[in-house]
């Protein structure tokens, strides 16, 4: 059954459907659960093409010092997502990273991000605040393969194959207090070695910070990635840990995070906070909700093939995953 195909875009047997409880979140779960009823497709990553990234110079290499993931991810059976997956190298050279500058081909400016002995601190409103390294992660939350559309607010569009976990384990993992009604996400940020014309310290509000509601981590498509491709994420991809949020914009999946705070009020983020007429703090996908200086009816998807070419195909809302996420917002 192609992916977005109504009026049943995710049916298959009800004996294929895990009946695992979500914290936070088990009236959705039981519409659709990531054993079976969401719209994701997990397949081998180790199939997809591109170029394989090495260690050492980067040259004109934007996978470089990227390594095949050591531990084998849990592969679940999920429905094809309906649109080829980008290429691996095209996906590795169109980027937004602001810290490294303001244009598209930052993924060389990007690899002075150091990412060796890289923490991740989680605290705030919680019962059981924890800093934990990769293998901490990795250990303590496993691995999942996960194909999801990305939707660019700038009306560009890609099909990314990401590893990692959900974020619903961590929260689980750390015990939010009946306080918490938000949290906020923080990336790694030196003004010693940000690049971007103009990024004088001060001059915009570093560090880049996204905020969710609770009930939107609880959600079973919010998920961390620590890889792509079978492969370590690419600096420029927002190594070694990012957000993916398949049914928001883009810019709300922040790069690089060292910082997972609970608060009770809603956080200020970085571009809801630069420019809040265009930049909301929710940021669904919306095609009929305009963006002030262009339309979202309409996505130019990165075409595969060996160069940079746009497929345009009508936005659909939530990205197509409104079966799933659209009750959070009822």
């Amino acid at each position: 059954m192609p992916f977005f195909r109504q009026p049943k875009i995710w049916d298959i047997p009800d004996a294929r459907i895990t009946a695992e409880p979500i914290f936070l979140n088990r009236r959705r779960f039981l519409k659709g659960s990531i054993a079976g009823g969401m719209g994701l497709a997990l397949l081998s990553l180790s199939g997809c093409k591109g170029t394989s990234g090495n260690a050492g110079d980067v040259g004109n290499n934007p996978l470089a010092g990227t390594r095949p993931i050591s531990a084998k991810p849990t592969a679940i059976d999920l429905p094809d997502p309906g649109r080829p997956i980008t290429p691996r190298d095209l996906a590795a050279r169109y980027n937004n990273f602001y810290e490294f500058g303001g244009n598209k081909g930052i993924w060389r400016a990007a690899q002075s991000l150091p990412t060796e002995n890289w923490k991740v601190r989680v605290h705030g409103l919680v019962n059981r605040p924890k800093t934990y390294d990769l293998d901490d992660l990795t250990k303590t939350f496993g691995l999942e393969e996960r194909t999801y559309r990305f939707r660019c607010v700038e009306a560009w569009a890609m099909t990314v194959p990401w590893a990692g976990f959900p974020m619903r384990k961590l929260l689980e993992a750390v015990e939010p207090t009946s306080a918490a009604k938000f949290v906020k996400f923080t990336s790694f940020y030196d003004e010693r070695i940000t690049t971007g014309p103009g990024w004088r310290p001060g001059s915009l509000p570093w560090p880049y910070r996204e905020g969710l509601r609770i009930e939107e981590m609880a959600n079973e498509l919010a998920f961390f990635a620590t890889g792509a491709y079978g492969h370590t994420l690419p600096k420029q991809h927002g190594a070694p840990i990012r957000m993916v949020l398949p049914w928001k914009y883009g810019f709300k999946g922040a790069k690089s995070i060292v910082d997972i705070e609970f608060v009770a009020e809603q956080p200020a983020t970085y571009w809801n906070t630069l420019v809040p007429n265009e930049y909301g703090f929710e940021a669904n996908v919306n095609p009929t909700v305009p963006h002030p200086r262009w339309s979202q009816a309409e996505e130019r998807i990165i075409a595969s093939g060996n160069s940079l070419s746009w497929d345009v195909e009508p936005t659909l809302p939530y990205n197509g995953y409104g079966e799933f996420v659209a009750d959070l917002y009822a």
